[in-house]
């Protein structure tokens, strides 16, 4: 019986906040992380197109685990809007599929901002990674397919006019909830406003509950490659790195002892008490000496583990 292989790379856990440049695809950016830190795992919160850049957060070793508490977490971005074309692809990329000479004025465009505010229903755009049938829907449009994508239901909580530099842009902020396209935004906007319109600028500021302050320039990242010494050049990267818990800041926490993080860890559960204890709670998580031990439900006074960290 052969032995199971050893995982290449370093058992490093926590959170890299990169600030994603323009022409650098998500899937990209993971593996040069996942490279710079010779980490054994790696993985992203929420797909940046390559035309857009800023905050793509990169989950290591076991943070890998949280990714889906980022995932459902609000997103803030930062893009413009330029008025005359409606693209294939909703952005730069794509070819111009209908255009006008019609342009709005700073009050048109205000006017119709209270309509996309709220829970809104919205119809992806043509090129994205929606499945139509099993397949992607970016594959079908590639093929020169257009397919019917059903609308759904998607939330804004803020939308807000930046700026209009000159009559045929307008820059905005939006802070949204998960699956929101602002390239169908911008799309939207267009048609209503009657002269088409796409994205020509797109920056994420925001993913919950990483702040902007936290994001790491690839630039920085790369710039740390000229130390020589491994060990010196790890211990840089590794001082860049949030710890994996902070994924997790919106749920219930629990304060346990090295005796209970033994029982979660091999899957058993443990006795809440004390004045304090919540009663009951669908997800919640345990720290043990400052570490993470498992993500887990509270009910009939346990914790009962569902993932649990190395």
């Amino acid at each position: 019986m052969s032995k199971p292989r050893k995982p290449k790379g370093r058992p490093i856990s926590g959170w890299l906040i990169l600030d994603k440049p323009v022409d650098f695809g998500s899937t990209e950016a993971v593996s040069k992380i996942k490279w710079l830190f010779k980490a054994q795992k790696a993985g992203h919160a929420g797909t940046l197109d390559p035309l857009a850049s800023g905050m793509l957060p990169i989950a290591l070793g076991d943070a890998t685990k949280t990714v889906p508490y980022v995932m459902d977490g609000r997103k803030i971005y930062e893009f413009t809007v330029s008025w005359g074309e409606e693209r294939a692809t909703d952005d730069l990329e794509g070819e111009v599929t209908a255009s006008s000479d019609s342009r709005p004025s700073e009050q048109q465009i205000r006017d119709i901002l209270p309509g996309y505010i709220g829970t809104i229903s919205q119809v992806p755009p043509q090129f994205s990674a929606i499945k139509i049938s099993g397949e992607r829907a970016y594959d079908l449009a590639r093929e020169g397919e257009t397919v019917e994508i059903p609308s759904r239901e998607v939330d804004i909580f803020r939308l807000t006019l930046l700026a209009c530099p000159d009559a045929n842009s307008a820059h905005f902020e939006v802070e949204c909830g998960k699956g929101t396209y602002v390239r169908a935004l911008a799309r939207d906007f267009g048609r209503e406003l009657g002269c088409y319109g796409h994205v020509s600028g797109l920056r994420r500021t925001f993913v919950a509950p990483f702040a902007e302050e936290a994001m790491v320039p690839l630039a920085d990242l790369v710039a740390l490659e000229a130390i020589e010494d491994m060990d010196e050049r790890l211990a840089a990267l590794d001082a860049l790195l949030i710890d994996t818990c902070e994924a997790l800041s919106a749920l219930p926490h629990l304060v346990i002892n090295d005796d209970q993080a033994h029982r979660l860890k091999m899957g058993n559960p443990i006795l809440v008490r004390g004045r304090d204890a919540p009663i009951a709670e669908s997800e919640a998580y345990a720290t043990a000496r400052g570490r993470l031990i498992a993500i887990g439900e509270i009910g009939q006074g346990e914790f009962r583990p569902k993932r649990v960290f190395a």
